[in-house]
């Protein structure tokens, strides 16, 4: 009977060992990499891992190696479809253009958010993160 209860715990992760993930981190990061070892805390090593940077459809690999991942950063975990991977329509660019892309891309939201707030404050808001936006 116990069998058929499905692991609500890190022991549901043991079907993930020796298989290829995709991992997203708390801090926006995706890395991709082969699922090795894991604890009772979730934490777990990844081997052959690459940082996955993309820009619509073009991306980029940062080659990392071997990465202990503490389970508290995970936001995200998934086995890698090898056969679907290959049907995914992404273009492979240099790591430089794609980071330019990806720098140009933040600097146009900063702007656009500075121009959001000033019209906000004319009439009367508060800024996101400002005295009175804590409720």
């Amino acid at each position: 009977m116990d069998a058929l209860i499905p692991f609500t715990t890190s022991g549901s992760l043991v079907d993930l060992v020796d298989k290829k993930v995709l991992v997203v981190l708390r801090d926006g990061r995706k890395l991709i990499g082969v699922f090795r070892s894991y604890d009772q805390f979730a934490n777990f090593l990844l081997e052959s891992t690459v940082e996955r940077l993309h820009h619509q459809l073009d991306y980029a690999d940062k080659d990392i190696g071997v990465l202990l991942i503490r389970g508290e950063n995970v936001v995200a975990l998934g086995e890698i479809d090898l056969i679907a991977e290959d049907q995914v329509p992404l273009r492979p660019v240099p790591s430089q253009e794609i980071e330019l892309k990806i720098a140009q891309e933040n600097e146009r939201r900063d702007r656009d958010h500075a121009v959001r707030d000033r019209v906000l404050e004319a009439h009367g808001f508060v800024v996101d993160g400002r005295e009175g936006d804590a409720y």
